[in-house]
């Protein structure tokens, strides 16, 4: 590896849909960043040369020299080999057997990690967002899936060559829903926005919910986030009622790992969140406190994330630091 006088890091996020680069000085003074989309049903090798050429342009736009990168960290969905640095298969993007981590050392000359995305989200809020300073924070990120993290005393929480903390795939209904896993009643399937969204549009399609209609008509692709947000707002009670009830089941699961790791915070991540906050978070501390061990609500906070679309980016950018030894 090519030693440089290297003082700066990039953070990464590579969704489903698209790919975020973001450049960091030293202290963690966000630099410049650049967006594309993923494009993943072109290949991993389509793939790799548009995480490379989004990188360098984000470089350009920051002023700052390859041979300057200290590191680079990774967000992306698994599973993961997180000591190979390898994505095994990643089922949104078609790809298997990516070597991530050895194809941006290659094209870089700098060191790279890889982390579950939910996992760098949840280090980032806890490096620099709403779990700051805390001993144990248990990161939950409700979108089209549902996924968990957990910071312990400084360090992720994983399992042997991948990550853990699956929450998701927590089951709070016996016969519940088919889950994308191949189990029934798993918590993504009952209160993830796909799952939300199937009930509101039989809500429309009953007549219950006009705003909705209005927004979305009865297709469930036009129901996201803010959508959902702005008919609640707009007085459609059979809407509220649905996300009230997945947000209950996200504490009924939380509640659960509260009595199995005893955070100190809980942080509540992703679109719906940020679209709802009172909403959800209000829910989810009611069916937390009512529902773990009294001795464990002494103190234990559940907060909204901060960081927003730059959790990932920074919590990975911090890996890589922390991977290097430098921070």
């Amino acid at each position: 590896m090519k030693k440089t006088k290297a003082s700066h890091w990039i953070g990464f996020d590579l969704g489903g849909t698209k790919m975020m680069a973001v450049v960091f000085d030293g202290s963690f003074r966000l630099l410049a960043s650049r967006k594309a989309k993923t494009k993943g049903l072109n290949g991993k090798n389509d793939g790799l040369e548009r995480i490379r050429t989004t990188i360098c342009g984000a470089l350009e736009d920051a002023g700052i020299e390859a041979g300057k990168l200290a590191g680079i960290g990774v967000g992306c969905p698994g599973p993961l080999n997180l000591d190979r640095g390898i994505i095994l298969h990643a089922p949104n993007l078609g790809w298997r057997n990516v070597n991530l981590k050895s194809s941006l050392e290659k094209a870089f000359q700098c060191p790279a990690v890889i982390a579950n995305d939910v996992d760098a989200g949840t280090y980032g809020e806890y490096r620099f967002g709403a779990g700051r300073g805390a001993r144990c924070v248990l990161g939950i990120f409700p979108g089209t899936g549902i996924g968990g993290a957990c910071i312990y005393e400084g360090r992720i929480l994983r399992g042997r060559t991948g990550s853990c903390m699956e929450i998701g795939h927590v089951k709070v209904q016996p016969e519940g829903r088919l889950c994308g896993c191949g189990r029934r009643g798993c918590l993504e399937s009952t209160a993830g926005r796909l799952a939300i969204s199937a009930e509101a549009a039989a809500a429309v399609y009953r007549g219950e919910a006009p705003i909705l209609q209005s927004l979305g008509g009865t297709d469930i692709a036009n129901f996201k986030s803010g959508t959902l947000a702005k008919s609640i707002k707009g007085g459609d009670a059979a809407i509220e009622n649905i996300v009230r009830a997945a947000a209950r089941h996200i504490g009924s699961a939380a509640a659960d790992a509260v009595n199995l790791l005893a955070p100190d915070v809980i942080v509540l991540g992703g679109g719906l969140v940020e679209a709802l906050p009172d909403l959800i978070v209000g829910e989810v501390r009611e069916t937390v406190l009512a529902r773990i061990m009294p001795a464990f609500a002494k103190g234990l906070k559940i907060v909204p994330a901060e960081l927003g679309d730059n959790a990932v980016v920074m919590g990975a950018a911090a890996l890589a630091a922390e991977s290097g030894g430098t921070t």
